[in-house]
């Protein structure tokens, strides 16, 4: 069974840091890649950023960049999504997903989604 199951979502003020898990079990981790996306209430889905188990590339939207960095640990098969200086905008529930042919952080092209989990930054 397919399982991808996020961690670390919460309350934190603004310019704080949350560091979010997401981990992987039923497939072969190394033939995916594993994307992060957020949706708040009221909003579309958004993708955030997403990483290539196999090679480590990685992708990030602009309203991240330079603020989130995505990570994997293979041995654990476990993708990480640390996130500073954290905005009330990024208030949302974050999902983590895993596609085998993925074009960046368009949700249609992912093939497993966790539950997500709740973030909420505080002004």
């Amino acid at each position: 069974e397919v399982q991808l199951v996020e961690s670390g979502g919460g309350l934190v003020q603004a310019g704080g840091s949350l560091r979010l898990s997401c981990a992987a079990s039923g497939f072969t981790f190394d033939d995916y890649a594993i994307g992060w996306f957020r949706q708040a209430p009221g909003k579309e889905r958004e993708g955030v950023s997403c990483i290539s188990s196999s090679d480590g590339s990685t992708y990030y939207a602009d309203s991240v960049k330079g603020r989130f960095t995505i990570s994997s640990d293979n041995a654990k098969n476990t993708v990480y999504l640390q996130m500073n200086s954290l905005k009330p905008e990024d208030t949302a529930v974050y999902y983590c997903a895993a596609g085998a042919q993925i074009v960046k952080v368009v949700a249609a092209t992912y093939d497993y989604w966790g539950q997500g989990t709740q973030v909420t930054v505080s002004s």
